[in-house]
């Protein structure tokens, strides 16, 4: 038995630290993927345009990039348990003040309000993984609350519409506010009483390293997931509609997220070993994108199917990519590695969908909004291969060391 293994972690510890993350996920979705659903009712009442209809899931992106760094510097002075639970209550906050929006403005402002918590949430949960889990759990932790996150967009899309809404007199409203209480037990859960197996000695860095082409490249693929991800959630409504289809929005909508919880399951079981496969995630990446143009170029169930499929390709790929930053990262960076790589990649996933919405209104084609984005992917797919998985080094003069197979992907 080595020395890793003599101080693991009780599997009791293990449970309640996997549950914690996991309720923690379900967070870092649930109030931006109830938009989507949403997303008829509020355009009806407050008129808005295909491209402001795009901005109520674009806007809390753009903000998953820009609080992305407050929240490394958060991590750096509070500690990554202090700052999820901050970044949680502002998420709640804001989300619940979305249903008391009178306006397009004030909706939008609470909109991005929420998303800086969330965004916030983001490189905490790696560097929460670094504090509590030992090395060779650190992949099925990053599956664990990444499989709450997917998990958060099925119950946030999928059953929001047929479940939810009718419990509250079909008001959007009251729906969007609704989501937002259960978030207050979360932090509180965050309290309990878990050890912290490795805090730095001192406090880490929080301003990403720009230099590190680890950095841009995750950043770039992270832009490619999200934005099929979260630019077909928010026009496939409209694409429905475009076709006369918009009746299916519902099924679509469910089995669309759905999809995403599936992939999280089986990383559930394969992070071990998939994660840092390179070519792995390049086959990934070019799966989804051929879903994506499937999507565009049918009709009907056949449509959906592609949509569906690409969702399930795209959530193995988010997995892939997020999961990397505490297995390369070095003590106490993987928050600021993970900064770096939200703040390139949620500001893509804005920009993407926001073009794609701006071309789709001027042509009056909603495929034109998902062209875009599949162009965007055919146009970062070759950063995949130039990917280096090595682990960091602590010190410029110390070689990287090379990712290997952790002890549990052998068995």
């Amino acid at each position: 038995m080595d020395q890793t293994e003599r101080h693991a972690p009780a599997t009791a510890s293990l449970l309640v630290v996997a549950g914690v993350l996991w309720l923690a996920g379900l967070y870092l979705r649930i109030p931006i993927l109830v938009a989507p659903a949403l997303a008829p009712f509020i355009a009806d009442e407050l008129v808005l345009s295909q491209a402001l209809t795009g901005a109520l899931t674009a806007v809390p992106v753009l903000m998953l990039a820009i609080g992305a760094m407050p929240g490394s510097l958060a991590i750096s002075r509070f500690g990554p348990r202090n700052t999820l639970a901050l970044a949680l209550f502002i998420a709640a906050l804001g989300s619940a003040a979305r249903g008391l929006a009178p306006d397009t403005t004030t909706l939008l402002a609470t909109s991005a309000f929420m998303g800086f918590g969330i965004a916030m949430m983001q490189p905490a949960l790696p560097a929460l993984l670094t504090r509590w889990l030992q090395p060779h759990h650190l992949a099925i932790g990053s599956a664990v609350y990444m499989n709450g996150m997917l998990m958060g967009e099925f119950i946030g899309a999928g059953i929001t519409l047929p479940f939810i809404m009718p419990i509250f007199d079909d008001s959007w409203r009251q729906t969007v506010a609704a989501w937002s209480v259960p978030a207050i037990g979360v932090i509180a859960l965050l309290y309990l009483p878990i050890r912290e197996r490795h805090r730095p000695a001192k406090r880490p860095a929080w301003i990403p390293d720009w230099r590190n082409p680890l950095t841009l490249k995750l950043g770039l693929l992270l832009g490619a997931s999200g934005s099929m991800f979260f630019g077909v959630n928010a026009y496939l409504g409209n694409l429905l509609d475009q076709r006369g289809e918009l009746a299916r929005l519902d099924d679509a909508l469910f089995w669309f997220n759905l999809a995403q919880v599936a992939a999280s399951l089986v990383m559930l079981v394969m992070a071990r070993r998939w994660v840092g496969r390179k070519h792995l995630l390049i086959a990934v990446v070019g799966l989804s994108l051929m879903f994506l143009l499937g999507c565009i170029l049918t009709n009907g169930w056949v449509s959906i199917a592609f949509a569906v499929a690409m969702s399930f390709t795209a959530g193995i790929q988010l997995i892939l990519l997020v999961a990397l930053p505490p297995l390369l990262a070095v003590t106490g960076d993987a928050g600021r590695l993970s900064a770096g790589n939200f703040t390139i990649g949620y500001t893509l996933s804005f920009l993407v969908p926001m073009l794609g919405g701006w071309f789709a209104d001027m042509s009056g084609d909603t495929r034109f909004a998902l062209a875009t984005i599949l162009t965007y992917g055919l146009l970062v797919l070759p950063v995949a291969w130039t990917l280096k998985l090595s682990r960091q080094s602590a010190s410029p003069e110390a070689p990287d060391e090379p990712l290997k197979p952790t002890p549990d992907a052998k068995r």
